[in-house]
């Protein structure tokens, strides 16, 4: 499976962005997806996770309750709406696609899409 990443941008703090992670193949509903983030300085940390069929989610503690993951099978894509950005969460972010259920090991996801800038100021 192919991953592209985009939505990415500079927004002020407080603000929102929609991030589309867009894969190609015909087995896409097959795989578990997740979105790390990678900060400059800083190595790529996990932020969500969702099952293959969309019923089970997984997020960072720092992105709990101001993240959300989401897909659509039909459509090939996986989505992640971020609220309330804080000038912490600027990094590049990546989607990867895994065939292990329910992980957030970086390890365990063998698909990456480049990834997109998020930059949040204050």
């Amino acid at each position: 499976v192919q991953l592209q990443a985009s939505g990415g941008g500079l927004v002020q703090a407080g603000a929102s962005l929609r991030l589309r992670c867009a894969a190609s193949g015909r087995t896409f509903s097959s795989y578990g997806m997740g979105w790390f983030r990678q900060a400059a300085g800083k190595e790529r940390e996990f932020v969500a996770h969702i099952s293959y069929s969309g019923g089970r989610t997984y997020y960072a503690d720092s992105v709990k309750g101001r993240f959300t993951i989401s897909r659509d099978n039909a459509k090939n894509t996986v989505y992640l709406q971020m609220n309330s950005l804080k000038p912490e969460d600027t990094a590049v972010y990546y989607c990867a696609a895994t065939t292990f259920l329910q992980t957030t090991r970086e390890i365990d996801y063998g698909y990456w899409g480049p990834g997109t800038q998020v930059t949040v100021s204050s």
